[in-house]
C-alpha cells in the first residue's frame, strides 16, 4: 500500500516558553492515538517547534485506513429460529439487513443465551479524506497550563493561531479549524523573512525553514546555544556554568538564536552572587560567567532573536535593562541591612499567611513550638536546640524585606545572607536557608539538623493547616503546593533517619490548631489518617525510585509503623531476603492468623487466665517468646532475628490449629482465643501485611 509523508505546521503568536515541551509532547502522543484510532498505520513520529510554531512530522503514512469487521449482535437462537430448525422472520429479516444469508450468519453463546450475529466489513477510506476530519480533532485535543480567546476564535490556545500547513506528500489536506484553512504556505523569521512563502513537500521543510533564519528543531537550537555559550566564554578565559532551566527556556524564546557577549559594571559584584545570578538568570535570561576559579565575573552572554539589528545595539540594550536591574538591587539590598533581621520579627504580623490561620508571625510561634517538640522528641544537644528555635523564630523574617519582595525567588537565600549580616552566627544562618528546601523536583535537601527539623516543622505546618481547612489537592490541581510540602517531609525524614514517626509529627502539628472553626476538614484523627494516606502515596513512588518490589512496599506500608527510616530498612531488608525460607514460612503464617484475627471484636484485650487447653496456653507461651525475641531485634535493628522469631512460630500455629477449635459456642472462650489471634496478627504486622507479598510457587 502506498505511504506518504505528513507535516503540519501549526503557526502562533509567540508561544510562552514554559509550555513547548508539553504541547510538543502532547502533540506526539496525541497525534499517535487518533491514527491508531483511525486505522492509520504509520511510522516514525516526531515534533518540533519554535515560539511561533508547533510541528508534526509523521513518516509513512498509508494512503488508506485498514478494512475492519464489525460483529453485531442479532436475534436469540429461540427467536431466530422454529421448533424444526428453520430460521424465522427475524432471523431473514436480520440477513437482509446486512446483505447476507442465514447460512452466513452464525450463533454464538453469550451471558443472555445464544444470538446470532453478523460480520460487517467495513472498507478503509482515503487517508487524505480522513485527515480533514482526524486533524482538527487533535488540535482541539491539545491542553495548556493557561490559555486564551481572541477576536473571532472558537478555541482556546496559548496564543492566538494565525496561519497552518498541512502537506500529506505533496497534496495539501485543506481542512479547517477555527476559520483557518491549512495550506501549503508558512512564515519565516519574524524579523529576517517574514514574508509567506510555499513548501511543495515535506522533505523541504527543515531546509526551506533554514533558510528563511527559523531552526525548527530545538535539540538543534538546545545544543547550538549550549556550545556557542561555553566557546565565547572559554574564548576570554571564562566558565559558563550553564543552568539547565535556562537552557530549555532560551531554546524556546527564540528561532534563530545571535549570541552576545556583554558586561555590566564591575562594582555591582559587592552584591551577593545569589542576587547577580537570579537577575541575570530569572529575570533576564542570560547566561552568567566565572572566571577560572569560579569567582563570578561582570560578563554574560545574551542569546538575541533580533538579527536584523546590529549586535552592538542589542548587546548595548541588554547591558542598560541589566544595569538598571542590579542598580535596584544594590538599592534594596543597601536598605535591607540598615534593619536587623531580628527586628523584623514584628514586621511579620503585617504579613498574612492564610486568612483562617492568621499571620507570617502566628506561623513562626507555631513552627518554634513544633522545632521544640522535635528537639524534645530526638533528644538533640542544648547548643542546637538553642540554633533551631532561633532559626524558627527568623526564618520567615526576609519575607519583610524589600530585596525578597522584589526577588521572591531570593526567600531564604536573602535570609541566610542578612542573618549574617546581622551577626546571627552560621548555624542560625544556614538553617534558615535550608528550611525551604527541597524547593522543587532534585533539589538538595537539609544536610544540618537545625536546618532539617525547621525545614520539618514548616512542611508540617503547611501540610496540616490546609488539611484542616478541607483546602486538598484535587486531581492535577495543587495549588498551595501540598504533594510538594509532602514529599519535602518525606525526603528528609528517610535521608536523615531520624527516629521520628511520620503521624506524631502530624499529630503534634494538628494539635495546634485549637479554634473549632479552623479544622473545618473534619475530627482531628480522620484529618490525621487521610493526610497520612495522602503521604503514603508520595511514599510509595519515594520507595519505587529506589528499586525494590512493588508487593514488598505494598507489605511495608500496610504496617501501623510509620518511621520513614524504619520502613525503607523494612523494605530493602524484604528484598534481600525474598529467597529466605523464613520470609515464606512467616507468610504462610501470617495467612492463617489472619483469615481468623479480623473475626475478633475490637477492643477486647486478650486475657491469659482464660487460656484453659494446652494447645491455646502453649501458643501463647511461644508468642510472648517470639514477641520478646523480636523485640530485642527491633532494638538493635537486626531484622533477620525479628523475622527468624515470626517464622519459628509457624510450628505452633500449625499445632493450635490442629489441636483447637477456635470457633467454640461459649462466647468468652471463643473471643478471648480469637484475642490471642489478632495479638499474634499484630506481632506479624509490625514487619509487614506477610498476604500482600508475592511468591514464585503460588
Amino acid at each position: 500500500m502506498a505511504v506518504h509523508d505528513l507535516l503540519l505546521e501549526i503557526g502562533c503568536e509567540e508561544i510562552p516558553a514554559r509550555f513547548m515541551n508539553g504541547g510538543l509532547k502532547q502533540l506526539q502522543e496525541k497525534a499517535k492515538k487518533l491514527c491508531r484510532e483511525y486505522r492509520l498505520d504509520f511510522g516514525d513520529v516526531s515534533v518540533a517547534g519554535t515560539p511561533r510554531r508547533l510541528v508534526l512530522f509523521i513518516k509513512d503514512l498509508v494512503a488508506e485506513q485498514r478494512d475492519k469487521e464489525e460483529k453485531i449482535r442479532g436475534p436469540a437462537r429461540h427467536v431466530a429460529f422454529d421448533q424444526a430448525g428453520k430460521p424465522t422472520k427475524a432471523a431473514l429479516g436480520f440477513a437482509r439487513k446486512f446483505g447476507l444469508g442465514v447460512e452466513e450468519l452464525h450463533l454464538e453463546k453469550t451471558e443472555k443465551g445464544e444470538h446470532l450475529y453478523a460480520i460487517k466489513k467495513i472498507s478503509g477510506e482515503k487517508t487524505a479524506e480522513i485527515l480533514k476530519e482526524l486533524l482538527p480533532v487533535l488540535l482541539k485535543s491539545l491542553a495548556f497550563p493557561k490559555n486564551m480567546s481572541w477576536p473571532g476564535s472558537k478555541i482556546r490556545f496559548p496564543r492566538p493561531i494565525r496561519w497552518l500547513l498541512c502537506l500529506y506528500g505533496t497534496e495539501i489536506v485543506p481542512f479547517t479549524c477555527d476559520g483557518l484553512t491549512a495550506g501549503n504556505q508558512t512564515r519565516g523569521h519574524r524579523f529576517l523573512a517574514p514574508g509567506l512563502f510555499t513548501i511543495e513537500r515535506p522533505a523541504d521543510y527543515l531546509s526551506a525553514m533554514e533558510a528563511a533564519g527559523v531552526l525548527v528543531d530545538p535539540e538543534h537550537r538546545r545544543e547550538m546555544i549550549r556550545k556557542n555559550v561555553q566557546s565565547i566564554a572559554a574564548e576570554r578565559g571564562l566558565k559558563a556554568n550553564i543552568d539547565p532551566e535556562l537552557l530549555e527556556e532560551v531554546t524556546f524564546l527564540v528561532e534563530k538564536p545571535e549570541f552576545l557577549f556583554c558586561s555590566f559594571p564591575e562594582n555591582y559584584l559587592q552584591l551577593p552572587d545569589e542576587v547577580l545570578i537570579t537577575t541575570m538568570q530569572s529575570h533576564q535570561r542570560y547566561f552568567p560567567l566565572a572566571d577560572a576559579q569560579g569567582k563570578l565575573s561582570p560578563f554574560f552572554v545574551a542569546v538575541s532573536n533580533n538579527g536584523a539589528a546590529s549586535a552592538s545595539t542589542v548587546c548595548s540594550g541588554n547591558e542598560r535593562v541589566l544595569k538598571a536591574r542590579l542598580a535596584d538591587a544594590r538599592f534594596f539590598y543597601n536598605e535591607d541591612l540598615k534593619i536587623p533581621l531580628h527586628s523584623r520579627v514584628e514586621e511579620l504580623k503585617k504579613i498574612l499567611f492564610q486568612e483562617e490561620l492568621g499571620s507570617l508571625h502566628a506561623k513562626t510561634e507555631r513552627l518554634a513550638t513544633i522545632c521544640k517538640f522535635l528537639a524534645e522528641k530526638l533528644g538533640i544537644s542544648t547548643v542546637e536546640q538553642k540554633v533551631v528555635l532561633r532559626a524558627a523564630q527568623l526564618c520567615k523574617t526576609d519575607l519583610a524585606t524589600d530585596m525578597v519582595g522584589e526577588f521572591p525567588e531570593l526567600q531564604g537565600i536573602m535570609g541566610r545572607e542578612y542573618a549574617l549580616q546581622s551577626g546571627e552566627g552560621e548555624a542560625v544562618a544556614e538553617a534558615i536557608f535550608e528550611h525551604y528546601l527541597p524547593r522543587f523536583a532534585g533539589d538538595e535537601l537539609p544536610r544540618t539538623k537545625p536546618g532539617a527539623l525547621v525545614a520539618l516543622a514548616d512542611k508540617a505546618d503547611h501540610l496540616a493547616a490546609f488539611f484542616a481547612l478541607g483546602l486538598r489537592p484535587t486531581g492535577s490541581q495543587d495549588p498551595y503546593a501540598l504533594r510538594r510540602q509532602c514529599l519535602g517531609i518525606l525526603q528528609i525524614l528517610l535521608v536523615h533517619d531520624f527516629p521520628l514517626a511520620f503521624t506524631d509529627l502530624l499529630k503534634e502539628t494538628l494539635s495546634l490548631y485549637g479554634k473549632d472553626e479552623i479544622i473545618s476538614g473534619g475530627p482531628r484523627e480522620e484529618l490525621l489518617g487521610q493526610i497520612r494516606e495522602f503521604a503514603w502515596q508520595r511514599l510509595r513512588h519515594l520507595f519505587q525510585e529506589r528499586g525494590p518490589d512493588h508487593d514488598l512496599i505494598e507489605a511495608v506500608l500496610h504496617t501501623p509503623r510509620a518511621e520513614i527510616g524504619s520502613l525503607w530498612r523494612q523494605v530493602s531488608f524484604l528484598q534481600k531476603s525474598r529467597r529466605d525460607e523464613n520470609l515464606a514460612l512467616a507468610a504462610a503464617a501470617y495467612r492463617r492468623v489472619s483469615n481468623l484475627a479480623r473475626q475478633a471484636v475490637p477492643g477486647v484485650e486478650l486475657k491469659p487466665e482464660l487460656l484453659q487447653e494446652k494447645g491455646e496456653k502453649e501458643l501463647y507461651r511461644q508468642y510472648r517468646r517470639a514477641g520478646e525475641e523480636a523485640d530485642a531485634g527491633w532494638a538493635d535493628s537486626d531484622l533477620a532475628r525479628v523475622l527468624a522469631a515470626l517464622s519459628a512460630l509457624k510450628e505452633h500455629l500449625d499445632l493450635f490449629f490442629d489441636e483447637i477449635l477456635v470457633m467454640v459456642e461459649e462466647e468468652e472462650i471463643r473471643t478471648n482465643r480469637l484475642a490471642l489471634l489478632s495479638a499474634i496478627e499484630n506481632l506479624y504486622l509490625q514487619m509487614a501485611d506477610f498476604s500482600k507479598i508475592n511468591f514464585p510457587a503460588e
